[in-house]
């Protein structure tokens, strides 16, 4: 009987923490999904009474996840319009949580050496006006690299997606001809190319085909053992990415907006990498739970200090020193 009773408080002792369990829900960006799921995990260490769950569905459905208030927050790399924030039913804060870099990934058979890609010819390639790796436009920027006759594939995301933002918002501000046909935003109308879902899918495709050629988030290709290339940036250097390069490109850009929605492609830093970008965790402001409110915040604030310490060993660059001192000030919004 003694045994049973003893067996029975353990039990309860056990189920506590299960019992005071406090679950967020967050959805969006697959660009820092790496980043978050090793915050989450190491946040949950931390408070064993906090589990976040974070879907990796693409800017897009975050953004629309957030609107409908069915999370607890929403994530995306591009900022929401001013458009979206009107039709959200309480204020949504865009905190900045990592830099990071979107590159020219491919597959080209025999070319084992860094391929240049100048502005014009990455807008060309993904406008369908080159179409293949043997074109003078290329080699004429890779002296020395024997390109095959080989047909280019074009890879795109297929859903909405920050990841798209960012690199149709850089094509945009250096190809007249981007702007004018296909624009920025989440979701384009691309002229040419295969679709692949979320970072991992265009990872994948590249992969798998031949002679393909796409965009994703730094982390995706050094993860998948994806070569990618350098851009000339605005000051007329070739740039690989790299997390100093990110650092540059915001450094370098114009004064953070009171928002956070700034915008820091096609950075004029010498050693600017042009396709970088912050990306933002949407907060609904005030929280509709009050606990959940206070936990968000708590995360927040754990995220831009001992947080950050932990991005470059997934490739994406610290926030700027000032830009998280201005971000603690807008977390004491949330509750």
């Amino acid at each position: 009987m003694t045994h049973r009773i003893a067996l029975l408080l353990t039990c309860l002792v056990l189920a506590l923490p299960v019992m005071g369990q406090t679950t967020l829900n967050g959805a969006g960006a697959t660009f820092p999904y790496p980043m978050y799921s090793k915050w989450f995990s190491e946040y949950n260490k931390l408070h064993p009474d906090v589990q976040i769950n974070y879907q990796s569905i693409g800017s897009g459905g975050g953004i629309r996840q957030v609107l409908n208030g069915t999370v607890d927050f929403g994530a995306s790399d591009s900022p929401m319009s001013d458009e979206q924030l009107k039709e959200a039913k309480t204020k949504i804060l865009h905190i900045p949580t990592v830099m990071g870099a979107v590159v020219p990934a491919y597959n080209v058979a025999g070319v084992s050496s860094e391929i240049k890609f100048t502005p014009d010819v990455l807008a060309d390639i993904f406008l369908g006006k080159i179409a293949n790796w043997n074109s003078p436009a290329i080699a004429k920027a890779n002296p020395g690299i024997k390109f095959p006759d080989q047909a280019m594939v074009v890879v795109h995301r297929s859903d909405g997606s920050g990841t798209t933002f960012i690199f149709t918002d850089y094509l945009s501000k250096v190809s007249k001809d981007w702007e004018g046909t296909v624009g920025k935003g989440a979701s384009v109308k691309w002229p040419i190319g295969l679709g692949g879902k979320g970072n991992e899918g265009v990872a994948g495709q590249i992969r798998q085909i031949q002679g393909s050629i796409g965009y994703v988030e730094l982390i995706y290709a050094v993860q998948n053992n994806i070569a990618y290339g350098s851009i000339k940036n605005a000051a007329g250097n070739f740039v690989k990415a790299s997390l100093d390069g990110v650092t540059e490109a915001a450094a370098s850009s114009k004064s953070m907006p009171a928002d956070f929605r700034v915008s820091i492609t096609n950075a004029p830093g010498k050693t600017a990498y042009p396709i970088s970008s912050f990306t933002w965790m949407l907060i609904p402001a005030p929280s509709k739970d009050a606990k959940k409110g206070q936990i968000l915040a708590d995360f927040l604030n754990w995220m831009v200090t001992d947080g950050q310490k932990t991005t470059t060993q997934l490739s994406y660059a610290p926030l700027p020193a000032s830009v998280v001192e201005k971000v603690k000030g807008t977390i004491k919004q949330i509750h």
